[in-house]
């Protein structure tokens, strides 16, 4: 799962320490998940301000259709309660609308009627997260993300989502798992004390791991023949599984910068996407008729209840537009090099670049007023180099830089004081790269406060439908797109639009703007 940065309001700021556990060695397997690793190595004990609390910008419902509470009697609800405050401050809080609630209420409500268990009640809770995701938890809490919401171009997709996940509540897998987790760690711990030096015991806890495996994988399964049955029986499209799946699976491969590097993005991460598993899926949904021509898909009063949903970056998150992070509220932005991709991520705002560089951006609160030369060499960089401190001015503002190197990488940082805050930027690149200074002196340059007229101008992207008119076609659409250098694709993506489809006057359609 992937949250974004909360860089809040600067009264707000917390400063919880990274523990040493934290810290990851760069790995060789993913690229991206090596460079981010690179950067993570070169901090030691670093103190960032992130805070966990949510203020929400979207009011309420005055009459929310939603299940504010599972059954009182229920004791799986216990498990659920007990990880909803973590769930929910994890993802960004609740993205609370009353149109986008009453959309999903409507969808939930008509799959409950038909669920395994009908008396089973649901507390569902939309994510203020553009992460693509929906779970569940025991006692019948189901969330689902605005970014799942924007995705989905009918009601028949989200209600494939969330019936997969209510058939995981009614089944119990929840707690079956956590029961088979115990068991493995248990056993894992016999193994590891009794035969840790053996071959056999290396074996051993690899078939416990691939135990655990093939059990999440039979109720993935599980979850989805229930799901496409719920699906059916609820009147919706029962083919919109398979077709979901592929969506999510097509976007997972846009928001990649490698292709080739690790593909585990939010739902696709923990509900395997394979080409087995869709054809499973479609062969569940032929017992209810041909695809096209059985079940409603709900297309218009769904595209009436995204339509104005927020998409991407809240504002309390700051905005990533191309190349450049802006923050009103702090009141600061900057610049990546171009072929750079931005990602304001739960622990800092990292971009990736080619020829493995990678950067990172977090903010500390400035307390003691320290000098920012003292500040560097404090002991939250690990293998800084102390005789390439110096105090340089970065538009107007103190500022201080330095080199360090930590395994196979070597690295620049950079803190500029803004006000009470201290800003910092630590780019890493390999061994020996010339990369380095032209990296580090893009973000330095182009680091500088916004005038209150950039502050006041920046406005969030959301879902609009529109509908398209004459003589307009995808190119034209596309082109009406924000926050996005890839206007075509994207619009395909968040249309289900294949290679060759076109688009009749009439129709409606997705876009992304202010």
């Amino acid at each position: 799962m992937m949250r974004r940065i909360r860089l809040d309001s600067l009264t707000t700021w917390k400063s919880p320490a990274l523990s040493s556990d934290a810290i990851s060695a760069p790995r060789r397997f993913a690229r991206r998940l090596m460079l981010l690793s690179a950067i993570a190595m070169a901090l030691n004990g670093c103190q960032t301000l992130i805070d966990q609390s949510y203020q929400p910008s979207v009011s309420p419902s005055s009459n929310p259709q939603i299940v504010d509470e599972v059954q009182k009697n229920d004791p799986r609800a216990a498990m659920g309660a007990r990880e909803h405050p973590r769930i929910v401050a994890s993802y960004g809080g609740e993205y609370k609308d009353a149109k986008t609630e009453r959309l999903v209420a409507r969808i939930a409500g008509a799959l409950t009627a038909v669920s395994e268990n009908p008396s089973q009640s649901y507390r569902i809770t939309i994510l203020n997260s553009p992460a693509i995701n929906a779970f569940a938890l025991p006692g019948g809490y189901l969330y689902v993300t605005r970014g799942l919401l924007a995705l989905a171009n009918d009601a028949s997709e989200v209600a494939a989502v969330l019936s997969h996940e209510m058939g995981h509540v009614t089944a119990n897998h929840g707690i079956e798992r956590q029961k088979r987790e115990e068991a493995e760690v248990i056993a894992s711990r016999v193994v590891a004390e009794v035969l840790s030096s053996d071959i056999a015991g290396k074996q051993a806890l690899a078939r416990g791991k691939l135990r655990l495996a093939a059990f999440s994988r039979q109720q993935e399964l599980q979850a989805d023949v229930i799901g496409v049955r719920m699906l059916g029986e609820a009147g919706y499209d029962p083919y919109a599984a398979a077709r979901f799946l592929d969506s999510m699976a097509a976007y997972s491969r846009f928001m990649s910068v490698d292709p080739e590097a690790d593909q585990s993005l939010d739902f696709l991460s923990s509900h395997p996407n394979s080409a087995q598993r869709i054809e499973l899926a479609r062969t569940h949904a032929r017992a209810f008729g041909q695809e096209g021509s059985v079940g409603d898909k709900g297309r218009n009063y769904y595209l009436d209840g995204i339509d104005g949903l927020l998409y991407g970056d809240s504002p309390e998150e700051g905005y990533v537009r191309g190349q450049t992070f802006l923050h009103g509220g702090l009141g600061i932005r900057f610049d990546v090099p171009p072929d750079f991709h931005i990602d304001n991520k739960v622990e800092a705002v990292m971009a990736t670049g080619p020829n493995d560089i990678a950067v990172r951006f977090d903010g500390v609160a400035d307390n003691q007023n320290q000098s920012l030369t003292n500040y560097i060499s404090s002991g939250w960089v690990t293998g800084l180099d102390p005789s390439t401190i110096q105090p340089i001015t970065i538009n107007g503002m103190e500022a201080a830089t330095a080199r360090a190197s930590a395994d196979r990488w070597d690295f620049d940082v950079t803190v500029i004081r803004n006000n009470s805050q201290i800003f910092r930027f630590l780019t890493a690149v390999p061994k020996g790269s010339d990369a380095l200074e032209p990296t580090a002196n893009v973000l330095r340059a182009s680091f500088r406060r916004m005038t209150p007229a950039e502050a006041a101008s920046l406005k969030p992207l959301r879902i609009r439908v529109v509908t398209v008119r004459p003589g307009e076609n995808i190119s034209t659409l596309a082109a009406r797109m924000m926050g996005t250098d890839r206007k075509l694709d994207l619009f395909k993506l968040i249309n289900a639009l294949p290679t060759g489809a076109a688009v009749s006057t009439g129709d409606r359609v997705k876009i992304i703007a202010e």
